[in-house]
């Protein structure tokens, strides 16, 4: 409540100038992007934009971003997750499907009775605990949230505070087991050759699918459309995705500004207070994620690290980074993470639905 205070005299000055909001956005987007890729945080791209457009939209004023980027950015997101989930991967999950419909089910069942526990408690309202509770798929689940009725606001700031504390767990979890440090990713390319072709397919691609969802309402569209016409069309070899760096960074950006630009100081305030009790829900989960590893490595002979990394409900981008760093079956651990992400996106709305008519009656 103090700082928020501290900051309070910036909205009594005079911010008429829209160029000038855009720069404080767009300074402040950069800032905190590179504090929190020094820091070594996953999604960096995403939360900077996120945590610069609160503080303007909380001190400064609200900045006003067009529909149809924002669209063609989340189908961006969808093209970017249709090119993750290889038939190799579903392959791997064919091999060991009891052991995925087990740690998957289970895993999905805890989130959702923490998720209904917080909206009994009357923490946070309507369903948004539940779609905040989803373990994986942060940035479907907050695309798709605002269309079913929940506050995408909360719904991000519980999804991508999850991220954070399972990052931050499971990167010391592997330092410490691993003896000898791991050895250094090769570090990325921002600007690596582009296939043109493959470029415009799926520009052209993107095209289409937001022509066709305006004559078709379809909550979460732009996401949905792009990921299983993308998966679909890709692997039947008739497009190629590309997807340059600098096509994904915009994407995170405007993403993240479209939530961030629409919290006020009261649902700030409100995040701040129900703070204590999500961070317990989600150590409970990373808890319970943690046993079940346990049994992974005692009835299924996985070894300890493998296991944990594979059953870590955090984004399966940031256990990547971690994996690929570690001595770990990669493609298992990417296999399950990836199994849980298409199972709660496929379920997670149906799930919400029927947790509020329960709450409702």
């Amino acid at each position: 409540m103090t700082l928020l205070k501290s900051f309070s005299f910036l909205s009594d000055l005079s911010w008429q100038s829209t160029s000038l909001r855009w720069a404080i956005l767009l300074a402040l987007s950069i800032v905190f992007v590179l504090i929190l890729h020094a820091l070594g945080l996953p999604a960096s791209f995403l939360l900077g934009p996120l945590l610069a457009a609160i503080f303007v939209s909380t001190f400064v004023g609200t900045v006003a971003l067009a529909p149809l980027p924002l669209q063609f950015a989340q189908g961006i997101i969808g093209c970017m997750i249709a090119n993750v989930v290889s038939l190799h991967i579903l392959g791997e999950m064919g091999r060991h499907w009891p052991i995925f419909v087990l740690g998957t089910g289970s895993v999905i069942m805890v989130a959702t009775l923490l998720g209904w526990l917080l909206t009994q408690w009357k923490i946070l309202p309507g369903t948004t605990a539940v779609w905040g509770s989803s373990p994986g798929a942060a940035m479907a689940m907050t695309l798709m949230a605002g269309d079913f009725g929940a506050d995408m606001r909360l719904v991000a700031f519980m999804q991508y505070l999850r991220v954070v504390c399972v990052a931050a767990t499971t990167s010391l979890v592997a330092r410490f087991w691993t003896l000898q440090s791991a050895e250094t990713p090769a570090p990325k390319l921002w600007f690596p050759p582009v296939a043109w072709t493959g470029l415009i397919e799926t520009i052209a691609f993107l095209c289409l699918c937001l022509a066709a969802l305006r004559r078709w309402r379809i909550p979460g569209g732009p996401f949905l459309c792009s990921l299983i016409g993308g998966f679909t069309l890709q692997n039947l070899g008739l497009i190629h995705l590309e997807l340059p760096p600098v096509l994904l960074i915009g994407s995170y950006a405007f993403i993240g500004w479209s939530i961030g630009l629409r919290f006020t100081r009261a649902i700030l305030l409100h995040a701040l207070y129900a703070a204590p009790r999500v961070i317990a829900s989600i150590f409970v989960l990373i808890g319970f994620c943690g046993l079940f590893a346990l049994l992974l490595v005692f009835l299924g002979g996985i070894d300890p690290l493998t296991a944990f990394l594979a059953t870590s409900p955090g984004g399966a981008d940031s256990v990547a980074i971690i994996a690929s760093s570690s001595d770990v079956d990669m493609p298992f651990v990417m296999a399950m993470q990836i199994a849980r992400f298409l199972i709660v996106l496929f379920t997670g709305p149906a799930i919400a639905r029927y947790i509020a008519k329960r709450c409702e009656a």
